[in-house]
């Protein structure tokens, strides 16, 4: 139970400091919807969804309302869909668009789960279904893909990461219109995880209950509030502040996940730890890392600023709950980021330096925007470069970057909402194609052999 002063010191965070729960997500098995045709089985996903998820947006809203915590976006999960249309992948778009109107008509923001899971091996119905991303994802409007490409036990899957950047390219094409908007929905993962609640990379994994209720809360202005109290702290202490202030916002979600769980007869699945900025001012990872005494971020120390508080943030939420999962950590979207986004304006942080980064924290690359002329081979070797960090640092990793069609560097993209805005940021212009070209499968690092 919350004692009084948690929850004066819950509506200050909310009032003064941007704590919200970002998003609650309904993770939803779909495997009872597989029949015979992919019009049967589009049918049976609409009407699945659509049942299970019917009192999703109502109940945040009420739950928002009686404990005085914003909730941001209510979100929809479902089983990888290359597994439901095995038997006839290259219609798997039906199934995509069914999802969408789906979305549309719960009021839901995004629904994940236009994924494969690809980390050992492609086979043939698969790389059909990679091949319908770009289209579903230029016909649909709140529908996200994510392709899981490696893992610390298999190895990387060469073949498949050629294949995505070409998918990519191909995406960005097809939503010029947008600017490339269909790769803000695309995620291509490293050991991806079953009980992420965060877009664009949620899919309910086949490991999990019928259907569950996860939660991401994210707090990046509290944590940098109550670092500033404590401006000449050592690190040892500033990572001390850090992790009681993880513990509250913790306890904040697991309060709404349960409830939620309850309400909607879904099993309470997990509290996402991540700390997930916004372009608004005071909801920024950027400036906690300023805040601990960084000039800007993207200068030397910012790796180890980021490993120091994305450990911390774990450890409190460890302790306040013991349904901790998804990725847990702190996010460093440039597009999503305020710090991030004026930082790359200025030219202080570069793409070398945000990968040197993704060793220590949340997922990847992400939302970074890039020249649109950017071949696809470069784009699969950023993918392997992201892969093979986490493979060898058995976390997850992940890259979501928008070539984005006619755009170079010097110039700039809005894609508006929490997508935010972003500077064109340069790429190294060294050839990957042949490395690229080889394929196969990068073998699992020895310490993988566990048993």
């Amino acid at each position: 139970m919350f004692g009084k002063n948690e929850v004066l010191e819950t509506i200050d965070m909310v009032e003064k400091e941007h704590l919200d729960i970002r998003t609650v997500t309904m993770g939803i098995s779909l495997l009872p919807c597989i029949r015979a045709t992919a019009e049967e089985t589009a049918a049976a996903v609409y009407d699945r969804v659509m049942q299970k998820a019917e009192k999703l947006v109502p109940t945040a809203e009420a739950l928002s309302r009686e404990y005085g915590i914003p909730i941001v976006n209510k979100r929809v999960s479902v089983t990888p869909v290359s597994l439901l249309t095995a038997a006839f992948p290259e219609k798997s778009i039906l199934v995509g668009k069914a999802l969408d109107r789906a979305a549309h008509d719960l009021g839901v923001d995004f629904l994940g789960g236009y994924s494969a899971l690809v980390h050992k091996g492609t086979a043939a119905y698969e790389e059909i279904f990679l091949r319908t991303i770009p289209q579903t994802l230029a016909e649909t409007e709140r529908l996200c893909a994510s392709v899981n490409v490696g893992s610390s036990r298999s190895g990387v899957n060469m073949d498949a990461i050629r294949l995505m950047g070409e998918v990519v390219k191909e995406t960005a094409r097809l939503t010029a219109d947008k600017n490339g908007l269909g790769c803000c929905k695309l995620v291509v993962f490293c050991n991806a995880v079953e009980d992420n609640p965060f877009m664009a990379g949620a899919f309910h994994g086949v490991g999990e209950a019928d259907t569950v209720v996860n939660v991401g809360v994210s707090g990046p202005g509290v944590v940098q509030h109550a670092l500033s109290f404590v401006p000449d702290a050592d690190l040892t202490d500033a990572a001390e502040v850090v992790k009681r202030t993880a513990f509250k916002i913790t306890r904040a979600g697991q309060l709404i996940a349960r409830e939620a769980a309850k309400r909607l007869g879904a099993r309470f699945g997990i509290v996402d730890l991540s700390l997930a900025p916004t372009s608004a001012q005071g909801d920024s990872v950027a400036r906690i890392l300023e805040e601990l005494g960084l000039s800007v971020v993207g200068s030397h120390g910012t790796t180890a600023a980021l490993a120091m508080l994305n450990d911390a943030v774990k450890k409190g939420g460890v302790m306040a709950s013991s349904r901790v999962g998804g990725l847990s950590g702190a996010f460093i979207p440039v597009s999503e980021d305020i710090g991030m986004i004026e930082a790359a304006e200025a030219g202080q942080i570069s793409i070398e330096k945000l990968e040197a980064m993704t060793a220590v924290c949340s997922v990847g690359l992400d939302m970074i925007a890039i020249p649109g002329d950017t071949p696809a081979s470069t784009i699969s070797a950023m993918i392997a470069d992201e892969a093979a960090i986490g493979m060898v640092n058995n976390k997850t990793t992940a890259v979501r970057v928008i070539p984005v069609p006619g755009k170079t560097v010097g110039d700039a993209v809005e894609f508006g909402g929490l997508l935010g805005r972003a500077p064109i940021m340069p790429v190294h212009g060294g050839d990957a194609s042949k490395f690229i070209g080889r394929g196969g499968l990068i073998p699992a690092p020895i310490h993988s052999f566990k048993n």
